[in-house]
Parts: structure tokens; C-alpha cells; sequence
């Protein structure tokens, strides 16, 4: 079979106004950014606000092989599946990041003959959403260390400044450095690091606001630092707010793309959902909302991470009411989880897929304390065998799920017609009792807790000392009612890659806790996890190259 790339390159997109035109979206609400790609205005989005919702279908995942397990291209081939049979459907993804691109998981574009084309304007600068995040947060820092510098009016301790530069790029040279070295004239020396763009606080709040007025007071609400006195410090106290709504004034509007199939597709945002809160943006969900019967939009990694967050998170912020669950899962993951190692895969082990099958069973079971239906897309990979595929449905068929074979990325739409008729049957026979796991008069250590308890399975939590001292600092404020945003492996239900399936009697241990807000939640570290990955022994860029024509090859 072709490459990603290759099949992306042969497609030569609509005008992205006619796209705009199947969703009834006039060619003057169009900022275009070349022909195949377009924002939607700030005037088009406030004129579909009293406008009837569709339906909002959710498409999240098992715990995951390092390499992923198809979450995005089972949403794009979905949507073109359900154009295939006649509804309007639209897809809301979140945009790539360039560290995975350059690393080893690869993009955020599909794959195959799912896809979301421009694949390579995705994939590497898109409209430029990424380094406009970037640019806002790192001049928030740069005014930061510009006032310690400059008689330090507001107190800050340079020992307590919490807020950190970014960079989309996996750079794990940067995750701990020291600043401001050389002489009294580049500043005072601190202890300082980088995170990765799409972890930031501002990507959080760029997905969160509801418009450019929220946008503004969501980033003057950024603690950066404490003063001497313990007291935090915010954007809003450095004057820099203005400014950085200025960068992200253009950012904040939703992106309009095709796939492979023609359907339409919103991109818009993209925080990784190990370590940031997994979901697109608010505006882009909603505008889908309004001009579509059904949107199909994704959260990143496993259930335990994505699907969590955005039930928790998302809907709780933006009072969506989610309708059915689509969730992924391959032969190969659930082989993983069953203690295969990651380059023993492709052959036929029925012992090892049915001792992994627990971890789709686990997923199964925390999607419907959600109070929605739950449809299994068992994403065909062409060393899959039929036995194989066969332990699977009946795993469902156990557990009471209704499940699809899925072969969009062979067939594209056509091969997602099965799960699109399901899902519209499933659509139509049930009505989604949707609700949160925890209510917000919950305390914080007892959030983290009941997700520990019941959605990874585990028995308890351990608090590391600060993290303690820092949530009782936060009830103390009034800010216990905040949800939180759980960052660890994508690998485990546990904190601990290692422990594959579903595991049990396991303590997860939060080693750090952080106030985001801003974004509007807790932000709590557990394990080993790190919010700015490095990259492999062969990264993916090395096999990315460019032609004397300017034609791109090697990006998947």
C-alpha cells in the first residue's frame, strides 16, 4: 500500500469555499489561507450561536502501542462514512504537533484513505495556531523576567516562578535549564524549563475560551509566580493580557479543512492528552454543533486520559451532552496489553490478545459511567487474522457492546460504512443519560481519588509532601471546586507504563500539583510523566526530506 503521504499528494482538494458550501457557510464568513484552507470569522461564529445543536459523538481509544492505534483515522474515516450514507456529518479534530511529527508517533492528520488533507500543511505549520500559542506564552515570560529584572515592583521570588517558556518541539535538552546567566544586564539567574507547546496553560485556555472576551480574562488569570509574601501572582498584574490576545487574536478562530472524501473538518487546537487535557476546542465544537446532525470528535490516548478529561473537563466547561462513544481498538494493542513486546506484534498469539482483552473491558465499563452508549470500532490492521478478530467481537458481545469492524484506512469511507450505520442506529435507539464523574463541591484530593478508584482501577493515591501542601493551599483558596487534569502515561490504566491490561491493587502517586487558572482546572502530575518529551533513538524527521520541486516526502 502507498504512503500516508503518497495517497495525500495524489488527492487534489476542493476549493475550500466549496467545502464551506456543504455546511451552508457563505464565502464572505472565509479568511483563507491559500486555497485549501480557511478560518471561519468571528462574525460567522457569533451568527450561528442560537442555532439547533446536532448530535456529539465522542471517538477515544484503549490504552494505546507506542505508535498509536488508528483514534484519529477511525474519526476522519467515520465522518466520511457517515457522508456516505447520507447524513451531515462533521469531523472536529485537534491539530498535530510537531514534536510527535518529528518524533515517532507521527501526526494528527489520519492515515491511509482517511485522512485530513493538506496533510503536509497540517502536519508541519498549518495556519500557524501552534507558534501563535507559542509566541503569547513566551513573551508572558519574557515580561515575567523583565520585571524581576527591573526593580521587581510586584515581589516575585525568583525561586517560586512557576510559569515556563514553550516550544513545539520534543527537546528534552530543555526540560531543565538555568537563565538569565552572564551579568547583572541579561537578568537574574534561575532555575527554569521548557514545556512543550500543546502541555502550555495558553494552548488550554485557547481550546476553553468561548471568545476573544473570555480569551483575555482566562490569560490574565495565569499564575506565573508567588511573591515573597506566598501570594500569587498573575498576567493580569504583569499587563501582558492585551498583548498576548493580541497573538492569539487570529489563532482563536476554528479551522476549515477537507478530507480525502471531501467532508468537512474543523482542526482546531491541540493539547496532548497524557500530559494536557486531550480536546479540541470549545468554539470549533460548538460551531460543528450548529452546522451539522452529527459531529464526530476525538480525544487523545487512552479512555482512561482523553475520554476522562473530556467528559470532565470539556463538557463540564462548555455544557456539551455527548450522545455515544466510539472507542478504538486494535489486535495489536490489546496483544500489547497482553505482554507482547512492541516489535513481536504482527504474528497470530491468541493467548497473549485474549489475556489484553481485560483492558477493553475496563474501558468498556468506565465509558458508561458517563451515561452514554458505547460503540467498539475494531480498527483492522493488515496483519490482523480472523481468529484474532473473532476473540474480539465475542470480548464484546460478552461485555454487552455493540462493535464494527473498521477498515477506513484501507477503504476509506466505504470501509467505515458498518460502524456509521450502527452508530446512527445507536443514535436513534438511545438517549444519552450523560453526566460527570465527580460533582465540582467535591474536594480536590478526593476528585483525584474516585478517577484513581474508578476509572484507572486503582486502590489508592500517595500525595507527595508539597503536592499535599499545595492542594490545601488551594481549597484554602476557594478553588476547590475547580475539576482537575490528571497528567500521566498514556501506556497503563496506572501511573506506570509497565503495568499493562488492567491492573490492580496499584497506588497511583502524585508527585506534583499545579494551579492552572486560567484554563479553570488543577493540573496534577503523577509518576514519571514529563511535560516535555524527547526524541527516539531514529526520530521520524530523519526520513523526511524535500525535493528540488519543493515536494515533501517521508512525513508518514
Amino acid at each position: 500500500m502507498k504512503s500516508d503521504i503518497q495517497i495525500a499528494q495524489e488527492k487534489k482538494p476542493l476549493h475550500i469555499k466549496k467545502i464551506a458550501e456543504k455546511l451552508d457557510i457563505p464565502e464572505d464568513a472565509l479568511i483563507y489561507y491559500g486555497q485549501d484552507k480557511a478560518k471561519l470569522s468571528e462574525s460567522f461564529l457569533k451568527s450561528l450561536e442560537n442555532k439547533p445543536m446536532g448530535k456529539l459523538v465522542l471517538v477515544t481509544a484503549i490504552n494505546p502501542t507506542p505508535a498509536g492505534e488508528g483514534k484519529t483515522t477511525t474519526s476522519v474515516g467515520l465522518g466520511q462514512a457517515m457522508a456516505k450514507i447520507g447524513k451531515k456529518a462533521v469531523i472536529a479534530l485537534r491539530e498535530p504537533s510537531l514534536g510527535p511529527v518529528m518524533g515517532v508517533k507521527g501526526g494528527a492528520a489520519g492515515g491511509g484513505y482517511a485522512q485530513v488533507i493538506p496533510m503536509e500543511d497540517i502536519n508541519l505549520h498549518f495556519t500557524g495556531d501552534m507558534h501563535a500559542i507559542t509566541a503569547a506564552n513566551n513573551l508572558l515570560c519574557a515580561m515575567l523576567d523583565n520585571h524581576i529584572m527591573r526593580g521587581n515592583a510586584l515581589g516575585i521570588d525568583p525561586t517560586r516562578v512557576i510559569f515556563r517558556r514553550v516550544l513545539d518541539m520534543n527537546d528534552r535538552a530543555l526540560r531543565q535549564i538555568v537563565c538569565s546567566l552572564g551579568g547583572k544586564v541579561n537578568g537574574i539567574p534561575r532555575e527554569d524549563g521548557f514545556t512543550i507547546t500543546v502541555a502550555s496553560e495558553v494552548m488550554a485556555i485557547l481550546c476553553l475560551a468561548s471568545d476573544i472576551t473570555d480569551l483575555k480574562a482566562r490569560l490574565s488569570r495565569i499564575v506565573v509566580a508567588y511573591n515573597y509574601d506566598g501570594e500569587p501572582v498573575t498576567a493580569g498584574e504583569l499587563d501582558a493580557a492585551g498583548a498576548m490576545t493580541a497573538l492569539l487574536k487570529d489563532a482563536l478562530l476554528p479551522n476549515l479543512v477537507q478530507t480525502l472524501e471531501e467532508t468537512p473538518c474543523l482542526m482546531h487546537g491541540g493539547p496532548f492528552a497524557n500530559i494536557a487535557h486531550g480536546c479540541n476546542s470549545i468554539r470549533a465544537t460548538k460551531a460543528a454543533l450548529r452546522m451539522a446532525d452529527y459531529v464526530i470528535t476525538e480525544a487523545g490516548f487512552g479512555a482512561d486520559l482523553g475520554a476522562e478529561k473530556f467528559f470532565d473537563i470539556k463538557c463540564r466547561v462548555a455544557g456539551l451532552k455527548p450522545e455515544a462513544v466510539v472507542l478504538v481498538a486494535t489486535v495489536r494493542a490489546l496483544k500489547y496489553n497482553g505482554g507482547v513486546p512492541k516489535t513481536e506484534l504482527a504474528p497470530e498469539n491468541l493467548d497473549a490478545l485474549s489475556k489484553g482483552l481485560c483492558n477493553l473491558e475496563k474501558h468498556i465499563e468506565n465509558l458508561r459511567r458517563y451515561g452514554v452508549g458505547v460503540l467498539v470500532a475494531i480498527n483492522r490492521f493488515g496483519t490482523d487474522t480472523d481468529k484474532e478478530l473473532a476473540l474480539i467481537e465475542d470480548c464484546c458481545k460478552k461485555a454487552g457492546a455493540s462493535f464494527a469492524l473498521s477498515e477506513v484506512f484501507a477503504k476509506g469511507g466505504e470501509g467505515g460504512i458498518d460502524l456509521a450505520e450502527k452508530l446512527v442506529a445507536m443514535l436513534d435507539e438511545q438517549s444519552s443519560d450523560f453526566h460527570v464523574l465527580y460533582e465540582d463541591a467535591l474536594p480536590l484530593k478526593d476528585k483525584i481519588r474516585k478517577i484513581v478508584t474508578d476509572i484507572y482501577g486503582g486502590k489508592d493515591v500517595s500525595f507527595a509532601p508539597e503536592a499535599a501542601k499545595e492542594l490545601a493551599r488551594l481549597e484554602e483558596r476557594g478553588l476547590g471546586n475547580l475539576p482537575v487534569c490528571m497528567a500521566k502515561t498514556q501506556y497503563s490504566l496506572s501511573d506506570n507504563a509497565a503495568l499493562l491490561g488492567r491492573p490492580t491493587d496499584f497506588t497511583v502517586h502524585v508527585r506534583d500539583v499545579r494551579l492552572y487558572a486560567g484554563a479553570g482546572f488543577v493540573a496534577v502530575y503523577c509518576g514519571n510523566i514529563m511535560t516535555m518529551p524527547g526524541l527516539p533513538a531514529r526520530p521520524a524527521a530523519v526520513g523526511i526530506d524535500v525535493d528540488e520541486d519543493g515536494i515533501i516526502s517521508g512525513l508518514f
